[in-house]
């Protein structure tokens, strides 16, 4: 009995709620004068609230709904792509279906109502852009009935849930420069590679799959056997963006953050240098450790993009920590681009130890008092200078492309 009632006055029934009082207080009012008015309301709702109810289960029977979802990855800027389907498979019309496909994408918008033939359906496409990154769930999918008094509401869900990443955005970096590496002495690395390069190191036996073009036809001609070429990397230097994620040097909430900007930045660094066809790996300290060794291609800017996509500052580690305990990492090959909104010089010493060693560095400085925060990076930024880091600074409202260049790196953030 208590759960009759808790649900009968449950807040989503409110209008059932009204109603039934309406009925009760009518029932005792006819009663005790015996106006007949009040009898005929007395039947009027008893007799439309079984009708109602029966009208929102007819609805939602003999259903069949689906949603294909088109888009399972893809970056900020670009739009979702889904389908969503409702059959009717009865003999009867079913009118004022509410069909959503609940999702936490921002800006997501998929409620529609629907009435749809006996032996039809309806399909229509919502395209949603992509406002924000991260890993979104949307579905599964809900087709509401409600009478037309809005007392019943009763609902099925079709399918499951899937997921959706969305990559950060990237912007071209055309004068963007990091200090050259120190190359080994024989200039190239001794590192075999699947890739094509100039640099033809031996060969061995053909394998299936190896392209025709790698077969190198004097070795098959002298050994009798399909012997194909293979080659090491181009001299280039190992790229190191690293991102630092401590939660105290971070400030600002959503796209309007010193967190957002330094994502943007690290993705479209990475993106700088891959394209390039250099060698670019990441570390950041946010939830936990995430490190991604440098390679080259597509594939590696995928994993980059994948990780910077659910990045949060919410972590612990000070910068200088974190390039202390993985500086046997960092090599005289080594270059490291960091990323920071940090104003204090904690890390500085770290930073001057690594290049003392060789390894070669670039500092981006995310300004947070142009987000409202009262720490300047002024000070820090003349310390880096003063040691001879290249330091770019980055505030808000800046366009990447001109702000990661020649004007950046000069100071201009200050003159302007």
């Amino acid at each position: 009995m208590r759960r009759l009632i808790a649900a009968v006055l449950a807040p989503e029934r409110r209008t059932l709620s009204l109603v039934l009082a309406i009925l009760l207080a009518c029932m005792f009012v006819a009663f005790a004068t015996g106006f007949w008015l009040l009898f005929r309301l007395v039947y009027v709702i008893a007799i439309a609230l079984p009708l109602a109810w029966l009208f929102t289960w007819w609805n939602t029977r003999s259903l069949q709904a689906e949603a294909d979802r088109r888009t399972s990855r893809a970056q900020v800027g670009q739009e979702a792509l889904e389908v969503i389907e409702v059959r009717n498979t009865a003999f009867l019309p079913k009118i004022w279906l509410e069909v959503e496909d609940p999702s936490g994408l921002p800006g997501h918008r998929s409620r529609r109502i629907v009435s749809i033939p006996p032996r039809r359906s309806r399909n229509w496409i919502v395209t949603t852009p992509l406002l924000r990154r991260g890993l979104y769930e949307w579905g599964p999918l809900i087709v509401t009935a409600v009478d037309p008094f809005g007392i019943f509401r009763r609902s099925r869900t079709f399918g499951e849930a899937q997921q959706i990443l969305v990559y950060p955005p990237v912007v071209d970096l055309p004068h963007f420069q990091a200090p050259p590496a120190n190359l080994p002495g024989e200039g190239r690395f001794r590192r075999r590679t699947h890739y094509i390069t100039p640099n033809a190191a031996g060969v061995r036996e053909y394998a299936p799959g190896d392209a025709f073009n790698r077969i190198h036809w004097r070795s098959t001609a002298r050994t009798g056997e399909l012997m194909v070429k293979t080659f090491e990397l181009d001299p280039a230097s190992d790229i190191w963006v690293i991102l630092d994620l401590e939660r105290r040097v971070h400030v600002g909430s959503g796209d309007d953050s010193t967190e957002e900007y330094a994502v943007r930045i690290a993705a479209s660094v990475a993106r700088h240098y891959i394209v390039a066809n250099r060698p670019a790996g990441l570390m950041q300290f946010g939830r936990d450790l995430r490190i991604l060794e440098p390679e080259r291609g597509q594939n590696q800017l995928t994993r980059i993009l994948e990780t910077l996509a659910t990045a949060s500052a919410v972590g612990d580690a000070p910068l200088g920590a974190l390039l202390l305990e993985e500086q046997r990492r960092f090599g005289r090959h080594t270059t490291l681009v960091i990323v920071t909104a940090s104003t204090d010089d904690h890390w500085l010493t770290a930073i001057q130890s690594l290049t003392q060693r060789g390894v070669r560095a670039a500092v981006i400085l995310v300004d947070p008092s142009s987000f409202g925060s009262d720490r300047s990076p002024l000070l820090l930024y003349g310390q880096l200078t003063a040691s001879d880091i290249l330091t770019y600074v980055v505030r808000r409202g800046d366009d990447l492309s001109l702000a990661l260049g020649p004007a950046g790196a000069g100071g201009g953030a200050w003159q302007a």
